[in-house]
């Protein structure tokens, strides 16, 4: 009675001629393109959030100064969140370099 086609047999054309499949082929590859950006922002935005908590613990923990590690992350957890800086006003330095 009825013959079953194979999956992808009958074309499917837009009005302007232009198969739907191949305009899917390039919207994947621009998502795949977009996902792989994602995730590199998502890690870049990781580290630096990382770094600016590992500065915060550090100092919020009275960790030495003088110790090369921990002059070097609270470094640059300062200049990570250097715009940021002197937005609220405590008494109390520790708490006031930790909020900030």
């Amino acid at each position: 009675m009825f013959r079953a086609r194979t999956a992808g047999s009958a074309p499917a054309v837009d009005s302007g001629g232009r198969s739907y499949r191949q305009r899917g082929a390039l919207s994947r590859g621009s998502g795949a393109v977009m996902g792989t950006l994602a995730r590199v922002v998502h890690l870049i935005v990781g580290i630096i959030v990382l770094i600016i908590v590992a500065g915060i613990a550090l100092v919020l923990l009275k960790a030495n100064p003088t110790n090369t590690i921990v002059s070097d992350v609270h470094d640059a957890a300062r200049w990570l969140a250097g715009p940021l800086d002197g937005i609220f006003s405590f008494h109390n330095a520790r708490i006031a370099l930790a909020i900030n």
